[in-house]
């Protein structure tokens, strides 16, 4: 006999089972086993399962765990596909569970999927109990072929069911065979402990809750051979039918050939006559007349785009970006190499004209390459979920789906994890993520940390925590929605890869980006970008409050202010241009011209930075431009010499080498792949074309040996230019409309406390007032009102959008004289304390000229009279004869009412509070935002508040500390070395007012203080 496992549920099943396909398949190897069938409750994983075996030269075998409802239960039967119709029907079947609520499948719907699939019933389940009978095994097999339906008998651990010899009999009147069963969920017995654990995390319980369910999966390891021999030594038989069942079993999960979408067309016309007439009308938007360079580019790219088979690809691109643009959802200008194309240009799918930018179409599609085309589209990320309805209802839900992701256990996230459910404090959760080697496996976590291997010997919990940890990390925890992939069919997804419920009423794959596209589907990406929403708003708010429509695609690119505004590094809120490295770089080249900030996008990655200075001197004069021969000039002027693009490595390939641009491209590709043989044979191949063209062959050769270098660093141009579009349009609202532009970003900000007030320290800087948030003049988000910016209320912590639009009605209806009028107009039942506190407390309700601590004493008061007054038709009467008084609240100190705004809205509005105590030090006081100019050594005096504290020992054991201190200018890391610990200590306090002087330091590319005397403060001014 052959050995053979007939139902192993793996790791990739969301936890039901904690087998690794890299410890199963060398484990199978070594004990010869011939054949393996994966069992999973939904195919997930089966692509990689079947590939993994077949490199061990171990026969996959594709099954699906499958509860079949009769007679109201639910009855667990393994399904085992024959062949390539089997697997189909598998897909069906998974995908019917899967898209139900009750993940089961209706018995009539197994008969109908069961064609070249075998049946096993697992009568020795659980699930069978009381419906062990002939008559139910009778309805499951139905007129099905009993040679493909089997009686499954399972002896986990050698135990036998105490009805094993009905089972048998059973199986004898209704002419089935028996099969041998042995359901593999961990690989060794001694797993079973971090099993139990994984069923905890999976189902929400703790290890030592007295109400958790049994786990009946102790036996469920994957046996030896001999020990299977052993266990069904008296029926041997029973091990050969399963022997043969698997054998039958032959599906190949090979790579599925490409499934293109189809766009309908109407009857006079062809999908290419289509795009065609398509693209012509969009370039004569554009051009009055045509240029001829423009008309034979573009018939050549239609060309190459109808011969690769890709004509209604383009067509449902420029449809669903026509329906985000129709209702007015921000759209990206391009991205990656797809703004390359001339098609995508004259069609609205990008805005980058790649003639005048120097894009290349074969960079995106080489006829010499075939592979699925790539057309990534951003949208605003606030209604991307728009366009992906668009679709799924234009061209059918059972053709359009979601890609599904898998969150899977991280090195913290298992630890965590497997700590809650062994019932750790919290405490104990702390201490063992923040043990835990950031960039480490768990396993060689805890291999190189003495202190975790101290406090795990200590109790044999934690040893369990340890031992769960290690088998569970990386496996996958949860499925979810993937950020951007959707994939579209001609014909019924089902037929390629497996369904499930999604969100937004869209299916969701069961297979994640890779199995998909080799599943041969066409995968586009719905992007939903941030900083489109920004802009979006930005450009929303100027048309309500100006009545001014701005088209992006009008802005100028010889902008003064734009540029002034790049040149000096102003870049916090722009898009890829506000890390401080990027700045440096701005301020080094100092751009004139839209190429200067692509150009500088480009070389702002590590290995292309270092040519940043060279990039900068040969633009200002300083240095002069070499070409190694006089014909790379018109290729490489535009970037002072420097290849930065890979458009410029293709370019000297076809001007120098004679290369055709789909050559080029290859050689491209082959360069980046750097292997050795083909980096040589691509050699011989430019300089034989050189050479033919005329150039000496050592200047062809030192070429060749130019673009090898700059190769890897050369980046897609067609990207570099459409990204930096966005950034550009964004530097020119935060240049000509700051109020908007800085009313926008921090609304995207809401919840982000750090970036909120670096944002408003900024804002203030420039003289641009900001206005507290109001009950009677904000709205939601941040807007601007004349020279100034309202907060909005939504930034209000527990503000809900719902309590903002009960508010905004409220208003509408009168103005309100006091706290109590507002209380009448909304009434009792939103006037709540929970509600008005928070808006008392951020100031929102100051413009009733009381101070916040009569308002907060009042409020009893103002719900007291909305009860009264009620929806009373005489309520005018009611307010007339009964004017209602604020209750005394006394003074509330001027630190309370920071702290309440503090507490609120996540930064302090009217000050910061350490501004009082500077004014009232007779030392000199340096702000932080000075401080962390200063020259390494300098000596400064800060004062700040301290936001928080970190303790550790050094490895003589001295205790010391580092903590972040905050000023009205910004924040700093500050270092207390052990002597002065001691005499601090007790003062590094989160919240702490002090005041610190030391000297200046740079650690790991960062200033920092080093403290050398702290003193404690305090401030209790009045309101």
């Amino acid at each position: 006999m052959d050995l053979m496992y007939p139902q192993i549920i793996t790791g990739a099943d969301l936890l039901r089972g904690i087998v690794k396909l890299d410890e199963l398949a060398p484990l199978l190897q070594k004990r010869g086993a011939r054949s393996a069938a994966i069992v999973n409750s939904k195919l997930y994983g089966v692509r990689s399962f079947s590939k993994m075996l077949l490199k061990y030269g171990i026969q996959p075998v594709i099954g699906l765990s499958v509860y079949v409802t009769v007679e109201e239960k639910d009855l667990l039967v393994y399904v085992y596909a024959h062949n390539q119709q089997g697997f189909s029907n598998l897909m069906k079947m998974s995908s019917a569970i899967s898209t139900r609520e009750e993940e089961n499948l209706p018995l009539a719907w197994l008969n109908a999927y069961r064609e070249s699939c075998s049946i096993v019933c697992a009568v020795t389940d659980s699930s069978w109990a009381d419906y062990r009978t002939d008559e139910v095994i009778r309805q499951i097999i139905g007129g099905g072929d009993t040679a493909t339906a089997f009686i499954g008998i399972a002896r986990p651990g050698g135990f036998r069911h105490p009805e094993e010899e009905t089972l048998v009999q059973i199986a004898e009147n209704c002419g089935l065979r028996v099969i041998a069963c042995q359901e593999t969920r961990f690989l060794h017995l001694e797993d079973f402990p971090a099993y139990e654990v994984a069923a905890a995390i999976r189902n929400g319980y703790k290890l030592n809750d007295p109400q958790k369910p049994p786990n009946r999966f102790r036996q469920a390891f994957l046996p030896e051979e001999s020990e299977l021999l052993e266990w069904f030594r008296d029926v041997p038989q029973w091990l050969h039918t399963m022997e043969e069942l698997l054998r039958s079993c032959q599906v190949e999960l090979s790579k599925g050939p490409f499934q293109m979408p189809v766009f309908p067309v109407g009857n006079a016309q062809t999908p290419a006559s289509l795009l065609t007439e398509k693209c012509l009308h969009g370039l004569q938007k554009r051009f009055q007349p045509i240029p001829e360079e423009y008309m034979d580019r573009l018939h050549y790219e239609i060309d190459v785009i109808e011969e690769m088979g890709f004509t209604d690809y383009f067509l449902i691109v420029e449809d669903y970006v026509k329906f985000a643009k129709s209702q007015k959802i921000l759209v990206g200008p391009g991205r990656g190499s797809s703004a390359g194309s001339l098609v995508a240009f004259s069609l609205g799918i990008t805005e980058v004209d790649p003639i005048h930018y120097g894009l290349l179409f074969e960079r995106f599609l080489n006829p010499q390459r075939v592979t699925m085309p790539d057309i990534d589209i951003d949208f605003a990320d606030n209604r991307r979920t728009e366009v992906v309805n668009y679709v799924a209802e234009t061209y059918g839900k059972q053709y359009t789906a979601q890609i599904i992701t898998f969150g899977t256990l991280s090195t913290k996230a298992v630890a965590r994890n497997v700590g809650r459910v062994l019932d750790f404090s919290p405490e104990e959760v702390r201490f063992i993520s923040n043990a835990l080697s950031r960039g480490l496996s768990f396993k060689d976590s805890v291999q190189q940390s003495k202190k975790l291997q101290d406090w795990i010997a200590v109790d044999p919990k934690r040893a369990l925590w340890q031992q769960a940890a290690e088998k569970l990390e990386d496996l996958p925890r949860n499925a979810s929605t993937h950020a951007a992939g959707v994939v579209l069919s001609a014909e019924p997804l089902v037929h390629f890869v497996p369904l499930q419920l999604g969100t937004e009423e869209v299916f969701l794959t069961q297979w994640a980006m890779e199995d998909v596209e080799e599943a041969g589907l066409l995968k586009m990406d719905f992007l939903g970008l941030r900083n489109l929403t920004l802009l979006d708003r930005i450009h929303s708010m100027i048309q309500y409050n100006k009545n001014q429509y701005i088209d992006f695609e009008k802005i100028s690119f010889n902008d003064q202010p734009t540029y002034r505004l790049f040149k000096s590094g102003d870049t916090t809120g722009i898009f890829q241009f506000e890390s401080p490295g990027m700045r440096q770089a701005l301020r080094t080249i100092q751009p004139d011209d839209f190429k200067d900030l692509y150009s500088v996008n480009a070389l702002y990655r590590p290995g292309p930075m270092e040519f940043i200075p060279l990039y900068s001197s040969r633009k200002k004069g300083q240095e002069p431009t070499n070409y190694e021969i006089p014909e790379l000039q018109p290729i490489l002027s535009d970037t002072y010499g420097i290849i930065i693009y890979q458009e410029q490595i293709m370019k000297i390939a076809v001007e120098i080498a004679g290369f055709s641009m789909a050559e080029a491209d290859l050689l491209r590709r082959a360069i980046s792949k750097k292997n050795q043989q083909v980096l040589e044979e691509e050699r011989q191949h430019f300089i034989a074309g050189a050479t033919k063209k005329g150039f000496n062959r050592d200047k062809a050769n030192n070429v060749y040996n130019l673009i090898v270098k700059f190769a890897d660093y050369g980046f897609p141009k067609s990207h570099a230019v459409a990204y930096t579009l966005i950034s550009y349009r964004l530097a020119y609202f935060k240049a000509n409309e700051p109020l908007y532009f800085y009313a926008a970003y921090l609304s995207s900000l809401t919840g982000s406390k750090e970036k909120m007030m670096e944002l408003i320290r900024e804002i203030q800087a420039k003289g641009i007032k900001i206005a507290p948030p109001s009950v009677q003049k904000s709205r939601y988000g941040h807007t601007v009102e004349g020279e100034v910016i309202r907060l909005g209320l939504g930034a209000i912590k527990g503000v809900t959008y719902a309590f903002y639009q009960q508010l905004a009605e409220a208003r509408q209806k009168n103005h309100w004289n006091s706290m109590f009028d507002m209380a009448v107009a909304m009434g009792a039942g939103h006037f709540t304390e929970k509600a008005l506190l928070p808006l008392i407390k951020a100031g929102a309700l100051d413009e009733f000229g009381e101070t916040r601590s009569v308002l907060l004493a009042s409020f009893e008061a103002a719900h007291s009279h909305a009860l009264y007054i009620g929806d009373d038709a005489f309520s005018d009467q009611f307010q007339f004869n009964s004017r209602p008084k604020y209750t005394p609240g006394g003074k509330m100190d001027r630190m309370t009412m920071l702290r309440f705004e503090r507490d609120t809205l996540g930064f302090y509005l009217s000050e910061h509070p350490v501004q009082q105590l500077k004014q009232q030090s007779a030392a000199e006081i340096q702000s932080i935002d000075s401080a962390v100019t200063m020259r390494v050594g300098a000596k400064v005096n800060c004062m700040g508040m301290i936001l928080s504290v970190k303790r550790i020992r050094t490895k003589k054991g001295e205790a010391m500390a580092f903590f972040t201190l905050q000023d009205e200018t910004g924040e700093i890391s500050c270092t207390v070395f052990p002597k002065q610990y001691a005499e601090t200590s007790i003062h590094l306090t989160e919240n702490q007012f002090i005041q610190v002087a030391g000297s200046i330091d740079y650690r790991n590319q960062s200033v920092q203080l080093i403290a050398e005397r702290c003193i404690p403060l305090s401030a209790d001014q009045k309101e």
